[in-house]
C-alpha cells in the first residue's frame, strides 16, 4: 500500500486550485457511488484531486489510477479493505475500466462497505456505458464536457464569469452582452482563440504543440480506449481515423451514408456502427430529427466533430467556416444539457422550442420566415439586436 499512498500524496501536491470546472460544484459528493464520465483530456482526474485537496483530509481519502502496475499483482478489493481499516472514507478510482473485472470489484466494494464513498472515472466512455445496466442502482452518473468559452476565458485570465440560461440569453442578450463587455473587452477575439485552442484544459501547456496533442488524444481514444468497450480490429481503427478526417474537411451536410461508406472502404451498416462508436467516444456528434430514434441503425441527419479544436487539428488549410460555426453552436448547447434536434427549416431546434439559424450578422431568416421563436446566431456580432444573438454568448451556458 505504501507505494500507492506515496504516489497519491505526491500527485495531490501538484494540484492547483486557482480554477475549477463548473461540474465540481454540481456533483453531490455525499452520494455513496459516483461515476464521472467525459471525453479524454477534459480534466476528470484533476477534478477529483481538486475536490480531495480542497474538501477532504488526505488521510480519509485515497486516489488510485487503476492502470498502475501495482494492480497487476494486487487485488483492488483487498486495497479498498485495507484503506477502510485505516480509517479511509473516500475512495477515488481513476481509469477504472483498465482493471480486469472492474464491475465485479466495484460491486463488492460498494455492497460490503456501506460506510465508504466511492468515486469512479475512466477514459473509455464506451466501457463505462456498458456498466450502467449492472451499476446504475449503485452509481450516480455525471459527465464532464469540454471547456465552454466561459471556462476557457476564466481559466487563462483568472476571471470569475457568470453563467446564463438559454432563456436568459435569448430574451436579454443585449443586456448580457453589455454586462460581459466590462469583464471581457474583446469577446470575438476570445471566441476565435477558443474555436482553435479552447476545448481542452491542456491548452495551458502551450499552443505550439496543442494540435499535435489532439492528434495523440485521438489516437489514444481509438487505439487504446475504444478496445476496452468494443472488440475492434486494427483495420477498423484506421477507417475510424479516415472518417474523422473526411468529416473535418466537410461543410455541414445531410450525409450520404453509402458514399461515406465507399470513401472509408466499408459497408453502409459498418459505417453506421462507426458513427455510433465515434459518438460514444465523444469524437463526433450525430444530429437527428425529433421524429427519428437514436438507434445505431438510424442514419443521422447531420454529422459534426465533437468540438472545433478537433476540426482545426484534423482539417488541412483553413476549415470551412459554416462547419466551425455550427459545430461550436451544437457543442455549447449540448454540453449545457439542452436537447438539440434537426428541424425541417433552420439548423437546430433547441428543447423543441427555439429555432436557430447559424451564420454571420448579414444572415437573414427568409427560408424560415413562417416559424416562431426564430433566432439568428451570428458569429461576428459583439452586441445583438432583435432576434440576432451573438454566437459567443452561447459559450456562457455552462
Amino acid at each position: 500500500m505504501n507505494p500507492l499512498y506515496n504516489k497519491y500524496r505526491s500527485l495531490l501536491n501538484t494540484i492547483k486550485l486557482n480554477f475549477k470546472r463548473s461540474l465540481i460544484g454540481e456533483i453531490n459528493w455525499q452520494s455513496r457511488g459516483i461515476c464521472i464520465t467525459g471525453a479524454r483530456g477534459t480534466g476528470k482526474s484533476t477534478l477529483m484531486l481538486q475536490y480531495i485537496k480542497e474538501n477532504l483530509s488526505p488521510s480519509e481519502a485515497l486516489y488510485l489510477s487503476l492502470d498502475d502496475l501495482y494492480f497487476k499483482q494486487h487485488s483492488l478489493v483487498e486495497v479498498a479493505e485495507s484503506f477502510i481499516q485505516q480509517g479511509g472514507k473516500y475512495l477515488f478510482l481513476d481509469e477504472v475500466h483498465k482493471y480486469d473485472d472492474w464491475q465485479l470489484a466495484v460491486k463488492n466494494i460498494y455492497d460490503f462497505n456501506p460506510e465508504l464513498k466511492l468515486i469512479l472515472s475512466g477514459s473509455s466512455i464506451l466501457a463505462l456505458q456498458k456498466s450502467v445496466a449492472d451499476l446504475s442502482r449503485r452509481l450516480v452518473y455525471y459527465e464532464l464536457p469540454e471547456l465552454s468559452l466561459r471556462e476557457y476565458i476564466a481559466i487563462k485570465s483568472n476571471l470569475g464569469l457568470p453563467r446564463y440560461s438559454i432563456a436568459d440569453i435569448l430574451t436579454h442578450h443585449m443586456e448580457i452582452s453589455n454586462e460581459l463587455s466590462s469583464k471581457v473587452p474583446l469577446p470575438l477575439a476570445e471566441l476565435a482563440k477558443h474555436l482553435q485552442f479552447g476545448a481542452y484544459p491542456f491548452f495551458l501547456e502551450g499552443e505550439q504543440d496543442f494540435f499535435a496533442k489532439i492528434t495523440q488524444l485521438i489516437n489514444l481514444i481509438i487505439d487504446y480506449d475504444l478496445p476496452f468497450g468494443k472488440d475492434i480490429t486494427v483495420a477498423t481503427q484506421s477507417k475510424l481515423k479516415k472518417l474523422l478526417y473526411i468529416l473535418s474537411t466537410s461543410v455541414p451536410f445531410t450525409p450520404n451514408i453509402s458514399k461515406l461508406a465507399e470513401k472509408t472502404e466499408t459497408t453502409r451498416l459498418q459505417l453506421l456502427e462507426f458513427l455510433h462508436l465515434l459518438e460514444a467516444s465523444r469524437l463526433v456528434r450525430n444530429l437527428r430529427s425529433s421524429t427519428v430514434g437514436v438507434s445505431m441503425m438510424n442514419k443521422p441527419d447531420k454529422i459534426y466533430l465533437h468540438n472545433t479544436s478537433l476540426i482545426h487539428a484534423l482539417a488541412e488549410g483553413t476549415p470551412e467556416k459554416g462547419n466551425i460555426r455550427e459545430t461550436f453552436t451544437m457543442a455549447q448547447l449540448q454540453n449545457a444539457g439542452l436537447k438539440i434536434t434537426f428541424p425541417k427549416n433552420g439548423d437546430f431546434l433547441v428543447n423543441g422550442k427555439y429555432l436557430f439559424e447559424v451564420g454571420g450578422k448579414q444572415k437573414n431568416q427568409k427560408q424560415i420566415h413562417a416559424e416562431k421563436d426564430i433566432y439568428i446566431i451570428a458569429d461576428d456580432l459583439v452586441h445583438g439586436y432583435g432576434n440576432k444573438v451573438p454566437m459567443y454568448l452561447l459559450g456562457f451556458l455552462y
